[in-house]
């Protein structure tokens, strides 16, 4: 194995680690928890789900040929508590996470050596 397939490898499998770490906490939370707050100004875990796959799907949606803030992106709408159950909880997650594992697994060596951007 080269080098840079191997790197690829182990960048793999630390989001895969990550994303792990996400769904067992996920699990531990009720129906109810998912959409508590401490307060006004902080986000629910219902509301950091939405946001970190509407992140993924933008940023990592055909991430070497295009900006990786999609102009159909809705910002604002994933901090809307929207999500009605622990399974939209998890389809909305699981979103997120085939997005970036799809465009990693399509990456080659070649690849890390190019320039990507994000906003701009």
């Amino acid at each position: 194995m080269n080098l840079g397939n191997e790197y690829l490898n182990i960048v793999i499998q630390r989001f895969k680690s990550v994303k792990s770490l996400g769904e067992k906490t996920i699990k531990q939370l009720s129906e109810r928890d998912i959409h508590w707050v401490y307060n006004a100004e902080s986000n629910s875990a219902a509301i950091i789900v939405k946001h970190l796959s509407g992140n993924m799907v933008s940023r990592w949606t055909d991430f070497m040929n295009s900006d990786g803030e999609k102009l159909d992106r809705n910002r604002d709408g994933e901090f809307e508590d929207t999500i009605s159950s622990k399974a939209e909880l998890l389809e909305v997650w699981e979103h997120g996470w085939q997005k970036l594992f799809a465009a990693l697994n399509d990456l080659t060596e070649s690849d890390l050596l190019k320039t990507v951007y994000i906003r701009g």
